[in-house]
């Protein structure tokens, strides 16, 4: 299906007001318990399941483009046009009550990132971005990424425990972390890869680091982040898909000083 800029904008037009609507319940759902035990100590809310419903049907009737949604799945990831969403992102932030969590909605075309919408419904800020830019904050277009040294960057980076195994240890993320210490501005775990992600498009934060492989935390983020001129790509350097196992965004000069540190770590599985 071929998408001009302005079948993408109606698109996302047509998605704010779905998630707009879907706030609400957002809202009025915080501090909401786990409802369903996931993978490891990972959990949904009766929250996240109900929105992802509402948000489901209402993208299927309105736009009438597929869905894969991280509760329930869906139409596949590599489906030529498909919406992906992550109907909370930051569960356990939700769930404590920290308003550190979001709604996130990308737009992938034949796999690639062509819009996104994060939604952060606690501090009222809606992120939006079609490819090419620019991303809005509440509708309000954001400057491009400017140069930017990693010195004078804040970094964003998922939370993690020291003694975990798998693709990505614990050793060889504080390890990552130790390195990030002494070379930029601050470290901030928001336990949110979306928020993350986002901040970075918006240039709030220099750069953002996701030690994590789900689509649904990437897809919205990815978006933001090139529409405002930044770099995505995995932490071995290859441009993000949505099969890629981690992420790395950031203004360009920032995310290729993060690169170098990370490939100077080595390789994560000898840690």
């Amino acid at each position: 299906m071929a998408l001009d800029d302005a079948d993408l904008a109606g698109l996302v037009a047509a998605a704010a007001v779905i998630l707009d609507a879907a706030a609400e319940p957002f809202v009025a759902g915080h501090r909401a318990q786990s409802a369903v035990a996931k993978k490891g100590n990972d959990f949904a809310t009766e929250v996240d399941l109900a929105i992802e419903r509402q948000v489901v049907r209402a993208l299927q009737e309105e736009t009438g483009i597929g869905v894969h949604g991280e509760e329930f799945g869906g139409a596949p990831i590599d489906s030529p046009l498909v919406w992906i969403l992550d109907p909370i992102d930051g569960t356990f932030n939700y769930a404590a009550g920290l308003p550190t969590a979001a709604m996130l909605l990308g737009l992938l075309r034949d796999g690639v990132p062509v819009a996104g919408l994060t939604w952060l419904p606690f501090t009222d800020v809606r992120y939006t971005a079609v490819l090419g830019g620019p991303v809005y904050a509440n509708g309000i277009a954001q400057p491009p990424l400017k140069a930017a040294e990693l010195r004078d960057s804040i970094i964003g980076m998922g939370t993690f425990n020291v003694d975990s195994r798998g693709e990505f240890p614990g050793r060889y993320r504080m390890a990552t972390l130790e390195q990030l210490s002494r070379r930029c501005s601050r470290v901030r775990m928001h336990g949110s890869t979306g928020i993350d992600l986002a901040y970075t498009g918006a240039g709030v934060l220099g750069g953002a680091i996701s030690f994590g492989h789900h689509v649904w935390d990437h897809a919205a983020g990815v978006a933001l982040v090139r529409a405002a001129g930044g770099v995505v790509t995995d932490l071995a350097g290859a441009d993000w898909t949505p099969t890629s196992r981690s992420a790395l965004a950031g203004a360009p000069s920032v995310h290729a000083e993060i690169l170098d540190l990370a490939l100077d770590l080595g390789v994560p599985g000898e840690f």
